[in-house]
This record gives structure tokens, C-alpha cells and sequence, in this order.
């Protein structure tokens, strides 16, 4: 399986796009696909009940041209993750 991303809902606000979606992985990280053509702001956070040692981080320079968003995460961890952009 590797690492999944999916968009599950956006709105706009303003000026800019909002995207927020899942990931699903089983290793350590991956490119969540945002669909935005420049995202400005990503925040990553693991789902499920048991805790874990770190929180995902973003591994990318805002703003980034272009919608793939790499992100360092627990291994087998799984979450949400919610961004803002352009169009």
C-alpha cells in the first residue's frame, strides 16, 4: 500500500482554496496530493485512539509551487491533514 492521500472536502475562502483530507501509510511518510496548483499552509495530524510519540511534519518550503506535500510521519501511522492554497 505505501502512502495514500485523498481530498475529502474543499471550500473556498476569500481568496484562496481550502482542501482537507486522509492518509493512509505503512511506512514513515509520503506526498499528499492536495490538488492545489500552489499551497501555502499544511497541517498533518495521526487519527486513531492510541497515542504516538510525534506528530506528522511537513517536509517543504511554503510556498511551494505545485500541489504535493511531502510529510514525515510515525511509521504505520495513519490521519487528516488540512491545507490552503490556490485553485
Amino acid at each position: 500500500m505505501a502512502f495514500v492521500s485523498a481530498v475529502t472536502r474543499e471550500t473556498v475562502f476569500g481568496n484562496v482554496r481550502i482542501k482537507w483530507g486522509t492518509f493512509t501509510n505503512d511506512t514513515t511518510g509520503g506526498d499528499i496530493a492536495t490538488g492545489l496548483t500552489r499551497v501555502h499552509f499544511l497541517v498533518a495530524q495521526h487519527s486513531g485512539n492510541a497515542a504516538v510519540a510525534s506528530s506528522p511534519s511537513v517536509n517543504e518550503t511554503f510556498p511551494l509551487s505545485g500541489g504535493d506535500v511531502t510529510i514525515v510521519t510515525t511509521a504505520s501511522r495513519s490521519g487528516y491533514w488540512f491545507a490552503i492554497g490556490d485553485g
